[in-house]
C-alpha cells in the first residue's frame, strides 16, 4: 500500500509532466483568438503556421433567430424605425466604392446581426425574412445603397407607405459628412485632442 505522501508526490510529478508537455505543444502564451476575424494572433501577428490552408471560421452570432421580444409601444417603434433607416441608409451611402472583401463581409455581418438584435422583435423577424429573400449586396456603394432602398421599399409597401424614389437617396439621407479619409484631418493632432477635451 502506498502512503499519502507517495500518492501526493506522484500526483505532483504527473501534474508537472502534464503542464510541461502542454507548454511545448501549446502556441505562444501571448497568443489570443481575435473575436472579430477568428484568427490566432501572437506577439508578431498572425500565427500562420497554426492555420495553414484552413479557411477562417464564420463569424459567431451572425446566424440565428431574433433575440428581442415584441415592442408594444407604437410611438417608440416608429421613432426607432426612422432612426435606424437613417443610420443604415447613411452607412450604405458612405460605404466604399470599391470595398475589400473584409469590408464586404463586415457590412453583410452588420445587417445579419441587426436582424437578430433589433429592439423590435417583430420588425427584426421581418428583416430576417427580407435578408433571406434579398441577401445584402455589398460589391459597391451603389449596389449596397440601392439594395437597402429596395428592402426599405418592401417594408414601406407592406406598411402602406409611399414608395421612395431610390434615385434621390443622397438628398434624403445626406449626413453633411465630407469624403475626407480618416487620418487626414485638417486639424493638427494636438488641436483635435484639445477639442475632444472640451476646449475650443
Amino acid at each position: 500500500m502506498i502512503s499519502r505522501f507517495a500518492k501526493a508526490f506522484i500526483a505532483i510529478v504527473v501534474a508537472l509532466l502534464l503542464l510541461s508537455t502542454i507548454s511545448f505543444l501549446h502556441p505562444n502564451s501571448r497568443a489570443y483568438l481575435d473575436p472579430f476575424s477568428g484568427e490566432l494572433l501572437g506577439e508578431d501577428g498572425m500565427e500562420k503556421s497554426l492555420r495553414k490552408g484552413q479557411p477562417p471560421p464564420p463569424l459567431a452570432g451572425v446566424e440565428g433567430g431574433v433575440i428581442m421580444s415584441k415592442l408594444g409601444n407604437a410611438t417608440a417603434k416608429a421613432a426607432l424605425g426612422r432612426a435606424t433607416w437613417k443610420l443604415i441608409h447613411t452607412m450604405t451611402l458612405r460605404y466604399p466604392e470599391n470595398p475589400t472583401q473584409d469590408e464586404r463581409d463586415a457590412l453583410s455581418s452588420y445587417f445579419h446581426l441587426l436582424s437578430r438584435l433589433y429592439p423590435c422583435g417583430e420588425c427584426a423577424h421581418e428583416f430576417q425574412q427580407l435578408l433571406q429573400k434579398y441577401p445584402p449586396q455589398t460589391s459597391s456603394r451603389r449596389s449596397a445603397s440601392l439594395w437597402l432602398c429596395s428592402v426599405h421599399n418592401h417594408v414601406n409597401e407592406r406598411l402602406g407607405k409611399e414608395i421612395f424614389d431610390c434615385a434621390h437617396l443622397d438628398d434624403e439621407y445626406d449626413c453633411g459628412c465630407g469624403d475626407e479619409p480618416i487620418g487626414t484631418s485638417a486639424l493638427p493632432v494636438n488641436e483635435a485632442v484639445e477639442m475632444m477635451r472640451g476646449g475650443r
